[in-house]
């Protein structure tokens, strides 16, 4: 019997390149790295925030890099990372607390469809991710439903917090879970 899986929480934001990034590549790699995966729907907007980081649309050096970084990235890994053609009103008018909200209540209710939801969200298919994660239409329904819920907000914020306490600056961090340490 091998090493026990060690624990990484992704905390992530579908309105981060960089975080989809990361997310394909942990999802794609969690068996050979022997991770247990978890992941974490935390809201960006209040992470940059706390941490006092603006995002790069707003810094004209940063946006150009993430622009050129990102090209490299899509060929490199293939993901068909895109820039949306009104990515300014996206980021700062748009965002993602919806999309949050609805990926906090999938979480607490169908886990098991986490991933799946968040990649569609990120290929930007909104209309189609409940039903590509394999929901039936009444399941998503509920699902939007619970989103304003006090449930999930208090659930989506706890996260975010969680985040924040990591030291979480920007788009996506990663970190191995605390190990636990069991007595016998």
């Amino acid at each position: 019997m091998g090493p026990l899986p060690r624990t990484v929480e992704l905390f992530y934001d579908v309105l981060s390149p960089y975080s989809w990034l990361g997310f394909e590549i942990l999802c794609r790699y969690q068996n050979i790295w022997n991770i247990n995966l978890q992941l974490r729907p935390s809201l960006i907007t209040g992470i940059m925030k706390d941490s006092g980081n603006k995002p790069p649309g707003l810094l004209p050096r940063k946006g150009q890099y993430m622009a050129n970084d990102l090209k490299l990235l899509r060929h490199h890994l293939q993901i068909p990372i895109h820039f949306p053609k009104d990515f300014l009103s996206v980021m700062l008018e748009k965002g993602s607390l919806s999309a949050m909200r609805f990926l906090t209540a999938l979480n607490l209710e169908h886990p098991e469809m986490l991933e799946k939801a968040s990649r569609e969200l990120w290929m930007r298919v909104w209309s189609r991710a409940a039903e590509k994660a394999g929901m039936s239409a009444e399941q998503a329904q509920g699902l939007l439903e619970k989103m304003s819920t006090p449930k999930v907000k208090n659930q989506l914020k706890e996260t975010t917090e969680a985040a924040c306490r990591y030291g979480v600056s920007s788009s996506l961090c990663v970190f191995p879970a605390p190990i636990l340490k069991m007595e016998t």
